[in-house]
């Protein structure tokens, strides 16, 4: 599922308001700022200025695009603020993209007493945390008991809202049926006229794209995207950089890898001129596997270098793992077989550091092909079958597939035929 900012969350508290000003204000001060350029590219100055005054009480939009301007983290604007902000607090750090702590915080809220509206609200935010995280059965679990407790309050459109990340973890959980039919209801409500977020009928529509083409689809998950294309003539330049980026995604699955480059060059440029460095980076890894794929290392080379610089800048471990596996497989390409490796144990390194099962796998695989062309043929058996053991633990079954199929192509090369023909079997029937 496609992974948008969150949505706008309004601070509901005049003495909030107050310090958030005078916290602005020192900062833009020791930054050398004067108002009118803190404001530069997304207000104005009078807004500027009635925040510093506490007039008006600040947005989470705000909070993140002036934090950003002043290179400090949001959070310093509400350092040692009150347990009542504590909401507010768990909201900025999901925003940040610091998924750990916002788990850590919304989990903590829960543990307080609360209505059923504002319980609700901090289960909608663990959701989404927990599927970031890569911990869909849990998101299942939040995102459930969310929708119930809005649509028990005549909330339809924050039920909506709630059931777009149930549908992202049940797709992450390899149940494609269960996440087009949850999307499609909610495409129906929005058609019908429900109204949500600006911009939720494009990200719903992406979603759908990306659950057709899991399903090889992408004749249909074209014309959703086409369609969310259509509507975007009012997203901001980040969003219309997000459905960019994915239609790269689609045509490089679908195979047209030069339609892939094209519209992703396209969200490059909006994600850089809107300072997203998150999703500038990540997309330049993306980029790097489009040019990989078709045969363009030069290029491949220079994306994922991009990538690395920007994720070491924002210390992102956790998308570093993804990084040095494809800077791997460019050495690989480029015949640099011991590059190669070390970057894929780099990979693996970061990964297991990060808990994250998926960019492991992807490593171990990358590893143990390295190891096939070095023709450490021992290593690589045992680097194969721990992938296949965290395949086969893993929910996706089209990992699985891709794993084991991939252990019975190096088999099958080495002739032991035998062996390749009864993992090719295992893969055909995972599940």
């Amino acid at each position: 599922m496609p992974k948008t900012k969150r949505r706008r969350v309004i601070v509901d508290d005049s003495a909030l308001a107050a310090e958030f000003g005078r916290r602005l204000r020192e900062s833009r001060r020791r930054a050398g700022l004067t108002q009118q350029r803190l404001a530069e590219g997304r207000y104005t100055k009078a807004y500027v200025s009635a925040l510093e005054n506490g007039l008006v009480k600040p947005s989470m939009s705000a909070l993140t695009f002036f934090a950003e301007r002043l290179g400090i983290p949001p959070s310093q604007f509400l350092a040692d603020a009150a347990p009542a902000l504590a909401r507010l607090e768990a909201d900025l750090l999901a925003a940040s993209g610091e998924w750990r702590d916002a788990v850590d915080a919304y989990e903590a809220l829960l543990e307080r007493p609360a209505d059923r509206a504002a319980r609700a609200e901090v289960l909608r935010g663990l959701a989404e945390a927990l599927y970031r995280l890569d911990r869909p059965a849990e998101a299942i679990r939040a995102a459930t008991e969310a929708s119930d407790l809005f649509a028990g309050s005549g909330r339809a459109a924050d039920a909506a809202l709630a059931r777009y990340w149930l549908a992202a973890a049940l797709f992450a959980l390899e149940n494609p049926a269960e996440a087009r039919a949850i999307l499609q209801e909610i495409l129906a409500q929005l058609r019908g006229g429900l109204a949500v977020l600006a911009d939720f009928t494009v990200r719903v529509l992406v979603a759908l794209s990306e659950v057709e083409s899991h399903d090889g689809a992408h004749r249909a998950a074209l014309a959703y995207l086409e369609e969310a294309r259509g509507l975007a003539g009012d997203l901001d330049d980040r969003r219309r950089a997000t459905l960019l980026y994915s239609l790269a995604t689609t045509y490089r699955d679908a195979g047209d890898l030069e339609a892939a480059i094209r519209a992703g060059t396209q969200a490059l440029v909006l994600f850089r001129a809107a300072e997203a460095e998150r999703e500038t980076a990540s997309l330049e890894n993306e980029m790097a596997l489009a040019y990989l794929a078709v045969g363009d290392t030069r290029r491949a080379a220079e994306m994922v270098a991009e990538a690395r610089a920007r994720f070491s800048e924002l210390g992102d471990t956790r998308w570093l793992a993804y990084v040095a596996d494809t800077e791997a497989r460019v050495k690989l390409a480029r015949g640099d077989l011991e590059g190669g490796l070390r970057l894929a144990d780099e990979a693996i390194g970061l990964a297991e550091a990060n808990d994250n099962p998926k960019a492991l796998l992807d490593a171990l695989v990358t590893r143990a092909r390295a190891l096939i062309a070095a023709d450490r043929l021992a290593d690589a058996e045992a680097t194969y079958q721990r992938a296949a053991a965290l395949a086969r633990e893993g929910p996706s079954a089209a990992r699985r597939r891709e794993v084991l199929g991939a252990w019975a192509d190096a088999l099958a090369r080495l002739g032991r035929h035998e062996e390749a023909y009864a993992l090719a079997r295992e893969a055909l029937t995972a599940d």
